[in-house]
């Protein structure tokens, strides 16, 4: 039986593997393995609202090992060693608890076909300090452990009855940390109808610090424009053409030399893959460590051997890459299926196309702003508001319609209606 292995359980690889299990794997035409070294999934452009409270991860979270239970494959918890090309097996490392004691062994597993979806991590471009004083918002372990410190800060300030400001940097202004600076004053906001009083948005003190020449770079610029009015009647303290030359216990400090203090730091300024990718296997990787991709999305030494998402670099026929967006990871999922599918029957495959269909920045419950469709209207279709809101919340039910299936989704739908009666507007705990 063919074996075919799936490592990242992100957006495309979990819903790859789900395909995968649906048609092969019920079919016993092919053993299907997802490998991640989490235990759960959480779409990850909703990082920032757990961040600040706003979504309840213990909610929208889906177990792995019954999610592979109910979809015909198999999963294993581990952590990516290393490939053997030649024996075509993955290795995975040790996997020890908090205690460092021993759960999993490390070990390997055979593959015919492997894809490789690890996604990607926050890139600090080796900026001094930033490691060890600035959060990576790209994990629900960064975001809960700034969610604790949000509100320990705010605790403080409630002490000294609201003297003072709770002072947080973002660096970055992509649509992580445009969103997430967003998010903030609607949790304030929140925080005040449970006990808070003495808060209001004079006590947030947000700095957005962008190096480029304007927020939201990779969108259109009259979404960053409109994006950017908002944030600033807000109340968010907006910096372009800023570049953060080191980061301390107290703040950061900009190339001019001005220092800007903040109590959080959250750096999301770029990506990167994992740093134990570069040149892994003998494959060929770039400078950010992607796997470097044909348009099949085989990697470029190995027609064994898929990559899709963050991981992959993926040229376009204008030269330009793939952008690592959710859509892409999609798109891309959907694609590896079918060449897979394609490799395995003898037929030819087919090249990957990005389809680019607009993109949507949420400003919390205050505004959403995007473009709808963008290789359709060159980007010229803008929307914002309520439309716009409802778009930008059908790509996360396109995700779960993805893995799930249309009636389990309306299920889940109608339970999300029913605990915004029964849960607080905000996680405090």
């Amino acid at each position: 039986m063919t074996k075919i292995i799936v490592v990242g359980g992100g957006a495309g690889g979990l819903e790859l593997a789900t395909k995968l299990g649906r048609t092969l794997g019920r079919k016993k035409r092919a053993q299907i393995t997802l490998v991640d070294r989490k235990a759960s999934h959480l779409w990850k452009p909703l990082l920032h609202e757990v961040a600040t409270g706003s979504l309840d991860e213990g909610v929208d979270a889906l177990s792995y090992r019954a999610h592979a239970k109910n979809h015909y494959f198999d999963f294993q918890m581990g952590s990516l060693n290393d490939i053997d090309r030649e024996r075509k097996v993955i290795a995975l490392s040790e996997f020890k608890d908090d205690h460092g004691e021993l759960l999993m062994p490390s070990r390997e597993l055979e593959y015919d076909i492997l894809v490789m979806a690890l996604g990607s991590t926050s890139n600090d471009f080796n900026t001094p300090g930033v490691r060890d004083n600035c959060i990576f918002l790209d994990s629900p372990e960064q975001a809960h452990r700034f969610r604790t410190e949000m509100n320990n800060q705010f605790l403080k300030l409630h002490a000294k009855n609201g003297q003072g400001t709770v002072d947080i940097a973002i660096v970055g202004a992509g649509a992580t940390g445009v969103e997430l600076s967003a998010e903030l004053h609607n949790a304030v906001k929140e925080l005040r109808t449970y006990g808070f009083g003495d808060l209001d948005s004079s006590k947030l003190n947000v700095n957005l610090i962008e190096a480029g020449e304007r927020i939201l770079p990779a969108l259109p610029p009259r979404i960053s424009s409109a994006a950017h009015s908002e944030l600033t009647k807000l109340g968010v303290n907006v910096r372009t053409n800023t570049m953060v030359t080191q980061a301390d216990a107290d703040g950061l400090t900009t190339k001019d030399g001005d220092k800007i203090p903040a109590q959080i730091m959250v750096w999301a300024a770029g990506i990167k893959a994992p740093d134990f990718m570069k040149d892994i296997g003998g494959l060929e990787t770039n400078r950010i460590n992607q796997l470097v991709v044909k348009n099949t999305l085989q990697t470029t030494y190995d027609d064994n051997i898929f990559a899709i998402g963050d991981l992959a670099q993926c040229t376009q026929a204008d030269g330009s890459f793939v952008p690592p967006r959710a859509q892409a990871a999609h798109q891309m999922a959907s694609c590896a299926f079918s060449n897979i599918i394609a490799k395995l029957n003898g037929r030819d495959l087919k090249d990957y196309i990005y389809k680019d269909k607009g993109s949507l920045v949420s400003l919390s419950r205050f505004s959403t702003v995007g473009s709808l469709m963008g290789n359709l209207t060159k980007g010229s279709m803008m929307v914002e508001g309520r439309i716009a809101r409802i778009v930008y919340i059908s790509l996360y039910r396109m995700h779960q319609m993805a893995l799930h299936g249309l009636i389990k989704t309306s299920l889940m739908m109608l339970v999300g209606r029913i605990n915004r009666v029964l849960r607080p507007n905000l996680k405090l705990h």
